[in-house]
């Protein structure tokens, strides 16, 4: 947990460029020698070291190969990242998705670290939960154990999470993990919660808003234990942390089409999305606070501009 911060401004940081630690990316599917229990995409440093394991999960219908600059970005600043592709299914429909999510953690066990570059090793002692949308959804469900899992977690952040298309029951995605009841969700870990300012907005007259108003990242955050962390990317949208390009009809429906996109460049929008990562589990893992608490001194050093930003102590 982290310590009070501290009175005494900070006023620079680095962690909203790319990091200095050369990485790799690499595919593994279900057919290979590791078997994961879904196809995986891996970030890791090619450079020796320990380091903290990400889990991410991505948003409805979105194959991980959208975010691979944002993750990248996270990468290069020493952390890896596992990013599974779970099911394209209605999130009308009852599915398995969140078991299968954590049989990705438990996989961890055995079968990550031989695919590792030489000399570059995972801290599996406490695992880091991340997801956008309704994969921000899932993180949260893992975390709070709607799935046992073999690894216990040291951080969680939502990215945009959202928990159903509106606040009619039958439209929440399961498990309906939302009370709406401030401060409800018994979490025992350091969370954050980055949202947009776009997200409760409709693209068009024809779908509804991608983060609708009481189940995104309002909510996420309002029922959130101490210690944890807001902050709202005002101009940018549900979609906009995705890469320029999103090949394929799911690419151009799901982030030109559904969502209300923000009218800077995406670029900017990942690299605060990735930079607040990198800042808040310097501070939460490492007690590393001096990136964070500049961020919370000064939100104007994020290249996207930054509204409600908070954090509660423990």
């Amino acid at each position: 947990m982290m310590a009070k911060i501290a009175e005494a401004k900070v006023v620079t940081t680095d962690v909203f460029e790319k990091g200095s630690i050369q990485w790799k990316h690499f595919n593994i599917d279900t057919n290979s020698p590791s078997s994961p229990p879904k196809p995986l995409l891996i970030f890791t440093p090619t450079v020796p070291g320990a380091y903290t394991v990400i889990v991410f999960y991505h948003g409805f219908c979105i194959p991980p190969s959208y975010y691979c600059d944002l993750l990248s970005h996270i990468v290069s600043h020493g952390f890896i990242v596992v990013a599974p592709q779970l099911f394209c299914s209605l999130p009308l429909l009852e599915c398995d998705e969140i078991k299968v999510a954590g049989k990705v953690v438990d996989w961890l066990v055995k079968g990550l670290q031989p695919l590792l570059p030489e000399n570059v090793e995972a801290k599996l002692e406490k695992v880091v939960l991340s997801g956008h949308s309704k994969g921000g959804q899932t993180a949260f469900s893992v975390a709070l154990g709607y799935v046992k899992t073999m690894l216990k977690f040291s951080a969680l952040i939502g990215i945009d999470p959202v928990g159903g298309l509106s606040q009619c029951k039958a439209s929440k995605t399961s498990p309906k993990i939302l009370t709406g009841v401030p401060r409800s969700l018994n979490l025992k870990v350091p969370v954050a919660v980055i949202g947009t300012g776009l997200g409760p907005e409709k693209a068009n007259v024809l779908f509804p808003p991608c983060a609708p108003k009481g189940e995104n990242h309002v909510d996420y955050f309002n029922e959130c234990k101490p210690p944890c962390a807001n902050f709202v990317a005002a101009d940018y949208g549900h979609m906009d942390m995705l890469d320029d390009e999103t090949p394929g009809i799911i690419g151009t429906v799901l982030s030109k089409c559904l969502c209300k996109n923000g009218k800077g460049p995406k670029k900017c929008m990942r690299k605060t999305v990735g930079g607040l990562v990198v800042a808040f589990l310097r501070a939460q893992l490492d007690e590393h606070f001096q990136d964070f608490e500049a961020i919370l001194h000064n939100p104007g050093l994020a290249p996207a501009r930054l509204n409600d930003v908070k954090y509660i102590p423990a």
